[in-house]
């Protein structure tokens, strides 16, 4: 029988520690550095912070963990995966090379040109007046992304020309490089694998609402919510990701030597011309994890072990319902979140993220709080379960979009003739 640790504290590992906790073959999971919303769920979390790579490691020699599981993007930046493996540690992740898919944007551009995958054209600045004026020169909107981890938080997209030099100052600022690329107009979702080596599991599709507010208006945060699967997504763009994304991604990784066993998320855009690519991450999304998790019929430890060990997995996922989650954040949020806020008892179908605990009460500690995940017949339905159930607890003092699923709704209303 098997012990799992999973990295991270939020609420995709949450999910991450229900769907192991699932398995057959296992008898503990542990979290580090977890929150204290998990242990409700029997999960263990344990107070060694994400970059104490020796501590990680000595926890699991002295446990006897089977397999360590990472969640967040930081300790995967920072080579984690390398130090596990030096020390003969079992980790699912990518080592600190292929990392740089995710910490570094420009890297990800220059491997995405090399392999002919449809990408935005892009220009790479660590110079605010040749940013600038590289900027004045193309037609807006832009986006400016900082080259780096960023959260979530790292991108804006500048749609008028007096707003160009402030937020190329205020990249420059937070990064030493930022990249200004043309915007891409278009219907975006989430496109993620598991992979072992060459071999690769296709996680169902979802997509974000990265925007603060409803019409996916505001700032750019971490994710307001997200659902899946996508009922307007035609299985010709599909076929297209699959041959114009996925596939050279995959053969650009053999070819730079950098495969792994680990996840590769894939952010897409529908444009006019096809699908292309926003971003790579290399580690799973939030809260895309929380809507596509729960629909995993077959055993995710036996899964995970098995891209490990380079064989076929056996997978089965649900084909009859729709999953959706909202995201519940402090007032304030992402710029300035109020903490130590007082929680409801929430549903089992709560996933815990920024919390913490004092006389047997949740506060929250950060921005985004917990994901509330539902699922119904149709997207409709999950939706009006959704925003019934969070009307039932007392979350006046909190915030939470009230349109998630609403680019999937508005399709799926045409499709009907409404």
């Amino acid at each position: 029988m098997a012990k799992v640790l999973v990295i991270g504290s939020g609420a995709r590992e949450h999910a991450v520690c229900v769907a192991f906790l699932k398995s057959s073959q296992v008898t503990a999971v542990y979290c580090a550095p977890g929150n204290p919303g998990m242990q409700r769920d029997g999960i263990n979390c344990v107070n060694i912070a994400m970059l104490a790579f020796a501590n990680l490691a000595q926890f699991a020699k002295t446990q006897a963990i089977h397999l360590t599981f990472v969640g967040s993007e930081e300790p995967l930046a920072a080579g984690i995966v390398d130090y596990f493996q030096t020390h003969q540690l079992t980790i699912f992740g990518p080592h600190k090379a292929a990392a740089q898919l995710e910490s570094s944007k420009k890297f990800a551009k220059q491997f995405m040109q090399q392999q002919q995958i449809p990408t935005a054209n892009y220009r790479a600045f660590n110079d605010e007046a040749q940013a600038l004026s590289y900027a004045q020169d193309r037609s807006l909107p832009l986006v400016v992304k900082e080259n780096g981890l960023a959260g979530g938080k790292g991108v804006t997209i500048v749609r008028a020309s007096a707003d160009l030099a402030a937020v190329i100052h205020e990249g420059l600022q937070h990064a030493t490089e930022i990249l200004i690329e043309d915007y891409l107009s278009g219907e975006e979702f989430s496109l993620m694998l598991l992979v072992g080596g060459t071999q690769m599991v296709l996680l169902p599709l979802s997509q974000d609402h990265k925007k603060l507010c409803a019409g996916d208006e505001g700032p750019n945060t971490g994710g307001m919510g997200a659902y899946s699967p996508l009922p307007q997504m035609t299985s010709t763009v599909y076929q297209q990701a699959l041959a114009q994304i996925v596939q050279p991604t995959m053969a650009g990784l053999v070819a730079k030597k950098l495969t792994f066993a680990g996840v590769i998320y894939i952010g897409c855009v529908v444009t006019a011309e096809g699908p292309k690519v926003i971003e790579y991450n290399l580690r799973l999304g939030d809260p895309e994890t929380q809507v596509i998790l729960p629909q995993l019929r077959s055993d995710f430890y036996q899964l995970i072990m098995a891209l490990i060990a380079g064989r076929t997995p056996q997978i089965e996922w649900q084909k009859s319902e729709t999953y959706l989650g909202v995201v519940v954040a402090a007032p304030g949020y992402p710029h300035k979140p109020q903490v130590g806020l007082m929680l409801p008892p929430l549903p089992q179908n709560g996933y815990y993220a920024n919390v913490t605990a004092k006389d047997g009460q949740l506060y929250n500690a950060g921005g985004r709080i917990f994901t509330l995940v539902v699922h119904g017949k149709n997207l409709a339905s999950a939706q009006e379960k959704a925003y019934h159930q969070l009307e039932q607890l007392k979350l006046a003092k909190f915030y939470y979009r009230k349109d998630i699923g609403f680019r999937g709704l508005r399709t799926a209303q045409s499709l009907l003739g409404k």
